[in-house]
């Protein structure tokens, strides 16, 4: 867990101080007891110089009826984590955001699930960020050019969005997940403003990531206690999925052409190794198992050790899997005229990709060499020459 820093109390609470050594009757161990919590311990010292008025001497002190509630209520905490409901609200609201994106995206029934854990993981990592730079002692407020605190019409106070929490020097976050975390930022973008149809399983892996990241965070800058795998059991599913079904599936959830701009404009901006980062996007494979072990027969998941023999035996299957389907000009072309689009040509196709540049190697949509020496396409490009027939319709049908 990171260093905490010792941190001041909060005007609330030193009204609240004042209230208590002015009605008299409690020492100041009684009152810090008050103010102690599983994320802040208070200095005997913080309670002398408020009491001496070394310091915070502008701050005045709270109503009677309002030190009154504040015992009347006390200890206000979560029983889940025995976190302050009021004095840790960010770290509250952080982990609820979090809770409730995991199982939107799991619940049974909803269509735009992705989107929904999108907003709401965002929102938990911007309430996360917050607690942080608040502990540290960060302010975490825009600055007017005079240096005065920012301001909506409203009248309130102009907080950071995530975006800006990440770029702050201090902040914690490795690079992967602060990749993974962009990335999720120019989807949501596209989510605020334009329709995004059905994108769960083109962006599963940074999903995935996105959770393990959040709780690897909260449990290192605040403590293991507060980390969500016991909140968040394995999903259960009724059915399996072969490879026909899986690739039906994919047909069926073409992704919308600027989604699909947007990312293929953020993984070309990656370096191979940003890309294979599993901070970035974390992807698991799941092989049926016959357990050897009567111990291991109830276990869904089982974490094989690198390195094993069986580690090695389920790499070979992977990459046979995995590996990258390659079609020629002319069956790319074939494939767009059965989809409905008779007038896409081989000179419409040489005009597109003469036009993306896309046989440069960093877009990464084919390479050269295979097949008697001729170009061989990916699926990425495929996908691409289909969202531009789709874009152009009335041109190709």
């Amino acid at each position: 867990m990171a260093k905490r820093e010792k941190t001041p109390l909060e005007r609330w609470e030193i009204a609240l101080v004042k209230a208590m050594l002015a009605r008299g009757g409690y020492s100041d161990q009684v009152i810090l007891a008050y103010f102690t919590r599983p994320t802040r311990s208070v200095n005997h010292r913080v309670i002398a110089e408020i009491r001496t008025e070394t310091k915070h001497k502008t701050v005045k002190s709270a109503p009677a009826d309002a030190l009154d509630d504040f015992l009347a209520t006390w200890p206000d905490v979560d029983p889940a984590t025995g976190l302050s409901i009021r004095g840790d609200e960010l770290l509250i609201k952080a982990r609820e955001a979090m809770i409730a994106a995991v199982h939107i995206f799991n619940g049974a029934g909803l269509t735009f699930r992705a989107e929904l854990f999108i907003v709401s993981s965002i929102i938990a990592w911007t309430y996360l960020m917050h607690a942080f730079y608040k502990r540290q002692g960060i302010d975490y407020r825009y600055k007017e050019a005079d240096g005065s605190i920012k301001k909506t019409k409203q009248g309130e106070e102009c907080y950071w969005e995530l975006g800006m929490c990440l770029k702050h020097a201090k902040c914690p976050i490795p690079a992967g997940v602060v990749k993974n975390l962009e990335f999720l930022l120019a989807i949501r973008h596209e989510i605020e403003h334009r329709m995004t149809h059905r994108i769960d399983d083109a962006v599963s892996a940074k999903l995935q990531a996105c959770c393990i990241n959040f709780n690897e965070a909260i449990r290192k800058l605040f403590g293991a206690q507060y980390g969500l795998e016991r909140r968040l059991p394995i999903a259960l599913q009724f059915v399996t999925f072969s490879s026909d079904q899986r690739s039906i599936l994919k047909k069926a959830s073409t992704l919308p052409p600027h989604i699909e701009t947007v990312m293929n404009e953020f993984h070309n901006g990656l370096t191979d190794e940003e890309l294979a980062d599993p901070d970035f996007a974390y992807r698991v494979v799941f092989v049926p198992k016959a357990a050897n072990r009567p111990s291991a027969a109830d276990l869904a998941i089982e974490f094989v050790k690198p390195g094993s023999d069986e580690a090695a035996a389920i790499n070979r299957v992977l990459l046979k899997e995995v590996e990258k389907k390659r079609y020629l000009a002319k069956q790319i072309v074939q494939m767009m005229k059965d989809e409905g689009y008779p007038k896409f040509t081989t000179g419409a196709h040489t005009a597109l990709w003469h036009q993306l540049d896309a046989k440069n190697p960093a877009l990464s949509f084919g390479r050269a060499g295979e097949y008697q020496g001729m170009w061989v396409w990916y699926e990425s490009w495929l996908q691409r020459v289909r969202a531009h027939c789709q874009e152009n319709a009335t041109v190709y049908q």
